[in-house]
């Protein structure tokens, strides 16, 4: 395995941990369960430290997916080449950067978004990154491949 395939898994599953990791500290449930109690991970109850964590997370992986979209496009390795367990992936993430840059719009001044409108750009968003966990999980154990 060449060397940028490899940086670029490890960019993509250490971005994945930190993102997941602060997003769900941001929903307290370190604190709830006591496990920001263990010594060590008290900041995962500090929700402003989370939060910046999240964003930071989050514009690493935009960052990531765009890289990749154009490196894969001027190379000129075509569409044909990615596999349907691929396609797959790739809308999930793409429903959760969308999800996820609507969450910031509406958090900004002057920005209205109605509650039910809230509720289901919460629950997109989290399910959606749950999708991405499980399918993640799902394409180690069966060493599924973005591209055939």
């Amino acid at each position: 395995m060449n060397t940028t395939k490899k940086t670029r898994q490890y960019v993509y599953w250490i971005t994945l941990f930190f993102i997941t990791l602060s997003g769900f500290a941001q929903m307290p449930i370190f604190k709830r369960y006591y496990i920001a109690d263990i010594p060590g991970l008290g900041w995962l109850a500090q929700f402003y430290v989370t939060h910046i964590i999240h964003y930071i997370a989050a514009i690493v992986l935009i960052a990531f997916v765009i890289y990749v979209f154009f490196d894969f496009i001027f190379r000129g390795a075509g569409l044909n080449r990615v596999t349907g367990f691929g396609f797959f992936k790739i809308a999930i993430l793409a429903g959760l950067i969308v999800t996820g840059v609507l969450m910031v719009v509406k958090n900004l001044p002057n920005i209205y978004f109605g509650h039910t409108a809230v509720i289901v750009l919460d629950l997109s968003h989290l399910s959606f990154c749950m999708i991405l966990l499980f399918v993640s999980l799902y394409s180690v154990i069966r060493k599924k491949r973005w591209v055939g």
